[in-house]
């Protein structure tokens, strides 16, 4: 039985790693896709990590830590995806390419880089949507997200097999879509021919 080609999206916060994943899954619609998004696995709120502001000492809950993550329950997942019925799962989230025991369930790593201005202005436009303080959404970036972005999430891009530009798009997409498609395609159909049809009847 052949198994789904797995594909991993990392990146910093808001810097299109969703996006990138709803149009791949969008443009392989005529394939059995299954798509995971690690912020479905965030621990309870009473089960994550704490973290002290680096200037200003505040408690902060630590929402970029790998520990707020049930990674453990992801890996189960994932594994058992690929020997469903699915030719493309798709996983998308910051700690993708960080967590090495997601590594092997992999076919191919994509990380989304993106200008940490823009990944902060889409994160401020974001957040004030979801109605919180805008002092309270810098505050935290500063003092809590991006210390943790750039130790666990930005040296992870060099474990990807390719990086794609989150700040620029292209059709309304991010840049590179095309190029992600035909790679994952081309394999799909070579996994479709070396698998292994049924058993042959022996009488």
């Amino acid at each position: 039985m052949k198994q789904a080609y797995v594909v991993g999206i990392g990146g910093c916060s808001a810097s299109g790693k969703s996006t990138l994943g709803n149009r791949l899954a969008e443009e392989l619609s005529d394939l059995k896709v299954k798509v995971f998004h690690i912020d479905k696995y965030f621990r309870e709120p009473s089960e994550r990590p704490q973290v002290m502001g680096i200037l200003d000492g505040r408690i902060y809950r630590d929402d970029n830590h790998p520990d707020t993550m049930d990674l453990d329950r992801l890996h189960v997942d994932v594994a058992a995806s690929r020997d469903e019925d699915y030719d493309v799962v798709l996983i998308e989230g910051m700690f993708i390419l960080w967590d090495q025991a997601m590594a092997p369930l992999l076919d191919l790593k994509v990380f989304v880089d993106c200008d940490p201005d823009e990944r902060l202005r889409r994160r401020i436009s974001r957040n004030l949507g979801f109605g919180y303080d805008l002092n309270d959404i810098m505050d935290r970036y500063v003092q809590a997200v991006q210390p943790r972005q750039r130790e666990y999430v930005e040296p992870s891009k060099w474990n990807a097999d390719i990086i794609v530009n989150g700040f620029r798009t292209v059709d309304g997409g991010p840049a590179g879509v095309d190029i992600l498609l035909s790679w994952i395609r081309k394999n799909v159909a070579e996994r479709e021919v070396t698998s292994p049809g049924p058993a042959a009847q022996e009488w």
